[in-house]
């Protein structure tokens, strides 16, 4: 269901309200500074937008898992020299958003300025979707705005209560975006439309698959959940990491999937995970006893190549092998390359977040993709079909 956005506000007189900006500032910090300032400019857009319209800018966001009490090392507060030089103005940091004071802080911020609040995550009542806690957050502002797709998929007292509190509730451009290239994809894909699924366990990716299926033309599948799938043809595994219980599943998947699902013809294995460990490139019915596969062989490579290349819309979720670890990395890289030649040709490609988001970063490739979502695990359940209680919760369009 489609979701009023930011830019329906456009007409409306903005200046001086409070907007309360639900963002996804949970960046990896090092050395008490932000290591990975990615998800900060992701909501830049939208910040910006407000301030040109006078609005205060009033932000929420969680950081790490801190258990819903106050621990220093999951503090926001190193994040707001980070957000002062992207924005090139001072940013004003609330460490307590659930006193009274919070209230009278915001109100008293001056028009287009930008106030970062302590993490979401301090409440015990956050991630218990809290009423009263919500209500505590809606105090902060005149209007609602949820930039934060990947918390969407968590239904938290500032993703999902606040929203039905604080009105309008609408989408920030990030969030616009992740479910315009994610809807777009699964809805009124440009075809072929082809997925490229990879990471260690067929169990994550299950209902991925399922979902997928009849949606696309071709399922690429890589990475050690494809070891599943041999065990589930009969072939030798070696110590590879199969899920013993989830054989019968994937014989089952083969069975329906027919030529739609697409396996790799051969491995890269060996008896360790270690870079000076001795590799064999083998195909995938000559995996020994006591080896094991960590990335797909350069056959698998070139066909997959060859397959993104005929598509007009690619989502891949999951490296294709222990990418990590050279040289388990080649197959993750040459997807990764696949996808930015694929995009150059004028194919739609969106990645979902997570280690493909990652593998991209490493390559230097995210730019020349079409999409790479933010949230690895919200785009993950929104290509399983499911609803995202972040989403669900904003106005209808």
């Amino acid at each position: 269901m489609a979701k009023k956005t930011l830019d329906t506000l456009a007409d409306q007189p903005l200046e001086g309200l409070r907007a309360l900006v639900r963002v996804d500032f949970n960046v990896p910090l090092k050395d008490g500074r932000v290591a990975d300032a990615t998800r900060i400019e992701a909501a830049l857009p939208t910040i910006r937008w407000l301030r040109e319209r006078g609005c205060r800018v009033v932000l929420l966001s969680h950081l790490g898992r801190p258990k819903g009490t106050p621990d220093p090392k999951y503090s926001l507060a190193p994040v707001v020299s980070a957000l002062e030089s992207a924005l090139g103005i001072p940013v004003a940091f609330l460490a307590e958003p659930m006193s009274d004071e919070a209230v009278r802080t915001t109100k008293q911020l001056k028009r287009g300025g930008v106030l970062l609040a302590e993490n979401t995550r301090f409440a015990a009542g956050e991630e218990k979707n809290d009423q009263g806690l919500a209500e505590r957050f809606a105090a902060l502002g005149d209007f609602y705005v949820n930039d934060a797709f990947g918390s969407a998929h968590r239904a938290h007292a500032s993703t999902e209560a606040v929203a039905h509190l604080l009105k309008p509730a609408v989408a920030g451009f990030l969030m616009a975006r992740e479910l315009a290239y994610l809807g777009q994809a699964l809805e009124h894909p440009a075809r072929p439309f082809v997925a490229v699924l990879g990471g260690a366990k067929i169990s994550g990716k299950i209902d991925v698959i399922e979902h997928l299926l009849p949606r696309v033309d071709e399922i690429l599948i890589g990475g050690a959940m494809a070891c599943t799938f041999f065990a589930a043809m009969g072939l030798e595994t070696g110590i590879s990491l199969v899920e013993a219980e989830r054989v019968e599943m994937a014989r089952g998947l083969l069975e329906r999937a027919g030529p739609k699902l697409v396996l790799p013809s051969g491995a890269v294995v060996a008896q360790a995970l270690a870079g000076d460990a001795v590799v064999r490139t083998v195909a995938r019915d000559a995996i020994e006893v006591g080896w094991a596969m960590y990335d797909v062989d350069p056959a698998t490579c070139s066909d997959f190549r060859t397959r993104i290349l005929r598509a007009r819309t690619v989502i891949w979720n999951g490296p294709m092998g222990v990418f990590e670890t050279p040289p388990f990395d080649r197959g993750t890289l040459a997807v990764a390359e696949a996808l930015a030649e694929a995009t150059q040709h004028g194919a739609v490609t969106v990645v979902g977040g997570g280690d493909s988001a990652a593998a991209l970063a490493a390559a230097g490739l995210s730019a020349s993709i079409t999409h790479v979502s933010t949230g690895g695990g919200a785009s993950l359940e929104f290509l399983e079909g499911k609803t995202l209680p972040g989403v669900a919760a904003l106005d209808d369009a």
